[in-house]
């Protein structure tokens, strides 16, 4: 039974990302994907705090948050489409920036959730 926390983690983290993405895209005007890096950030974020606060044995909420709700919030694919969509528009500066951007802040993000998580539960 475990799909069933798989799958509604991902019941609430679909609907958060697309949420996430209109709130932070619509106060953007540019090409430039905001809402798709705060996306993966926040869900970088979530899934470092889940894995600093919780034991290797606490796989139901592992699953349950980390594999449904951050695996459902986040999205390479809609990344690396935006890249190279800035790419051959000619943006090549904005895609660079984006692919700079997504993988140094998301692996900082998830650190720091760790690093947090560790602080007021270790």
């Amino acid at each position: 039974m475990n799909w069933l926390l798989v799958i509604a983690g991902a019941a609430v983290g679909a609907p958060l990302r697309y949420l996430t993405d209109r709130f932070v895209q619509a106060r953007h005007n540019t090409t430039f994907g905001w809402g798709t890096f705060t996306a993966n950030v926040l869900g970088s974020l979530i899934l470092g705090a889940l894995t600093g606060a919780t034991s290797a044995g606490d796989e139901r909420l592992q699953l349950l948050v980390g594999t449904g709700l951050c695996g459902a919030l986040t999205t390479y694919s809609t990344f690396s489409y935006e890249t190279l969509q800035l790419a051959g528009a000619g943006a090549r500066l904005y895609a660079l920036a984006n692919l700079v951007l997504t993988l140094t802040c998301g692996l900082g993000a998830y650190y720091a959730g760790g690093l947090a998580a560790q602080a007021v539960w270790g």
